[in-house]
């Protein structure tokens, strides 16, 4: 069935570090390549990731998911989170230039990437709407998308607070951890507004795009989702009764994706070209 298929395999992502990636391509692929891109606190093996992924492949695709460089894994542990330091010190810039780090690590592999299609969920959703104006991409679709960083950032006098305080601390609600977020987040933040404004690139995408989203996601609220329909003049397909991970969770050890995980990569499958 595999033309490639091969587990953490490494890259380098942004600021020389070294992050993981999985790649399947079956052997009858049709030369399109689909790459994922995971959320906040998530991981390439998050949950359902896989199957999502096994989905893709057995209808011909190349499927391609990895591990932010900053996520708080490591190449030796990329499930649990060993290196907060590295999380700690995470941004939406290192993200967007470790996708621009993995296509070139996938073109030095595969050589020239005609047709890429990227997916992204939550954060990993406002990170592909940023990089919609990428040449490679061709489409891509927004799985419980971000419609601003802004708002991911406290405000008044929390914001005051991690100001002097430096750090501000965010419980993982799989792991227990309470994870660091060092100031320079924000400042990273100030300091590429404009690139950082999801908004802006939605309004100049030019590339076809799918927005899709739970009807019951209470950790990206749905009219995230509508905020990025308007701003694309694309319709927001709304999965009911489903919430953020489309009912998949973590660890997840059946052999099949929830049936709203399902519905989505189906209307993911239809929406790239089946």
């Amino acid at each position: 069935m595999y033309k490639v298929l091969e587990h953490n395999c490494r890259f380098v992502g942004t600021e020389g570090r070294e992050s993981l990636y999985d790649i399947a391509i079956p052997s009858n692929w049709n030369g399109k390549l689909v790459v994922f891109i995971h959320g906040y606190m998530g991981f390439k093996d998050w949950g359902c990731w896989n199957l999502a992924g096994d989905f893709f492949v057995e209808n011909s695709y190349g499927f391609v998911k990895y591990n932010v460089s900053h996520n708080g894994g490591t190449v030796e542990q990329p499930i649990d989170f060993p290196d907060t330091d590295a999380f700690a010190h995470n941004s939406y810039s290192k993200e967007l230039e470790d996708f621009e780090s993995i296509l070139k690590t996938l073109e030095k592999r595969l050589g020239t990437l005609d047709t890429v299609f990227v997916i992204g969920h939550s954060r990993g959703g406002g990170i592909a709407a940023l990089q919609s104006i990428h040449p490679k991409v061709s489409k891509w679709a927004s799985w419980a998308g971000i419609s601003s960083i802004e708002k991911r950032f406290p405000t008044g006098d929390a914001l005051d607070d991690w100001r002097s305080n430096t750090f501000r601390y965010v419980t993982n609600g799989r792991t227990k951890q309470e994870m660091p977020h060092h100031f320079n987040q924000y400042l990273d933040f100030e300091a590429n507004r404009e690139r950082l404004d999801i908004e802006k690139y939605c309004k100049l995408n030019t590339k076809p795009c799918l927005i899709l989203h739970g009807s019951d996601d209470t950790s990206v609220l749905p009219e995230e989702g509508e905020n990025l329909a308007r701003w694309t003049n694309t319709s927001l397909h709304l999965i009911q009764d489903a919430q953020h991970t489309f009912n998949s969770s973590h660890p997840w050890t059946k052999d099949e994706m929830p049936e709203a995980l399902k519905e989505t990569c189906r209307q993911t499958l239809l929406f790239f070209g089946s």
